[in-house]
């Protein structure tokens, strides 16, 4: 009898609290492939202060005089080559993402969608949690390692467009989770099944890169990647340096694959202007390997969640082609999670263990 009581007594409780909602946010992506949608999504995109960290005024100048008029029309054609029948991957996957989600944590919780820029956007889902009157929020950007210009700049947006909120719920922000098993697992047995079908030679890991001021300013007093050893260990130390959680990932998913450190390379993709960004470059790495005399490599993009442009066609034709016209022979991409049983079984324990 005693436990009965206490069952009822927490339904009660909780249904007098109301639910926990979780906010799952990714980069976003242009309405439609359209020159003009593609613009608007670069302007907003670019426009963020925590992308391109240089003055207001040079930022807009830069982007609206010159990345996003002549960038626009190219981009649209690669969007192009991705789109499916019901829209843009990015956005397909989302949904199906916090759909099935949903089915997984049950009634407790309410998941939606939101994408940094464009739709559906984050003010539209903090909007409708508003109105539920929630008794805590779980925001959740789809970026397993973290960076300024990616999960903080969503947590920054979360916080600014609650600023007016009369009752704030708890909030709790997950800011990386390229160390949870699942992550690693959910990569270990995509990989392995490419490697069971064909022995590569080398295991190329390509993350997204980032202006190496950007990582220096992870730390008040700057930061040295060189001196913290931020590519061959990680420790407290460098536990706030992007490139240091990026090889980390690489060791992780080296372990699981079984796969000896002297096969595998880390690299960094999708570089933008004339400043330093961190090193290596994929398409370097690309370059060099062929005159090395390696001709088969499988390529992961582990900062990556689901399918997009930088992974299907940066990592797995662009770098693909380059690596062929080289003198390769094989190159062969590695899927992300996207909407697989095992990605929605990870993220309800991300968010359980949040709650």
């Amino acid at each position: 009898m005693i436990p009965a009581k206490q069952n009822t007594l927490e339904k009660t409780q909780h249904t007098a609290c109301g639910k926990t909602g979780v906010l799952v946010v990714n980069l976003g992506t242009p309405d439609s492939t359209s020159t003009a949608d593609v613009r608007k999504y670069l302007r907003e995109f670019l426009m963020d202060g925590r992308v391109i960290d240089i003055p207001f005024l040079n930022r807009w100048l830069l982007v609206n005089f010159i990345i996003a008029p002549f960038r626009a029309p190219k981009s649209a054609e690669i969007y192009r080559k991705v789109w499916t029948p019901e829209g843009s991957p990015l956005k397909v996957y989302g949904y199906n993402v916090v759909d099935r989600l949903q089915l997984l944590l049950g009634d407790r919780y309410a998941v939606k969608l939101a994408m940094r820029y464009q739709n559906p956007s984050i003010p539209q889902a903090l909007e409708e949690f508003r109105k539920a009157q929630l008794s805590s929020l779980i925001v959740v950007p789809l970026f397993p390692q973290y960076a300024s210009a990616t999960t903080g700049s969503v947590n920054e947006e979360v916080m600014r467009r609650m600023l007016d909120w009369q009752v704030i719920p708890e909030i709790r922000f997950l800011n990386k989770f390229y160390e949870h098993p699942g992550f690693i697992e959910g990569f270990a047995r995509l990989g392995r099944r490419y490697m069971e079908a064909l022995d590569y030679e080398h295991f190329v890991f390509s993350y997204h890169g980032l202006p190496e001021r950007q990582v220096r300013k992870a730390y008040p007093g700057g930061h040295d990647c060189e001196k913290s050893h931020c590519r061959s260990t990680y420790h407290e130390a460098n536990a706030h340096c992007y490139l240091a959680q990026c090889f980390h990932t690489t060791r992780l998913l080296a372990e699981a694959l079984d796969i000896p450190a002297e096969k595998t390379t880390t690299c960094f993709q999708s570089r933008l202007g004339k400043t330093p960004w961190i090193q290596p470059y994929t398409e370097d790495v690309v370059e060099e390997l062929p005159a090395r005399g390696i001709t088969r490599v499988l390529a992961f993009s582990p900062a990556f969640v689901a399918d997009c442009l930088e992974t299907t066609i940066e990592v797995g034709e662009e770098y693909r082609d380059a690596f062929i016209a080289r003198g390769g022979n094989t190159w062969q991409l590695v899927e992300s999670l996207n909407d697989s049983e095992h990605w929605i079984g990870t993220l309800a324990d991300l968010v359980r263990r949040q709650s």
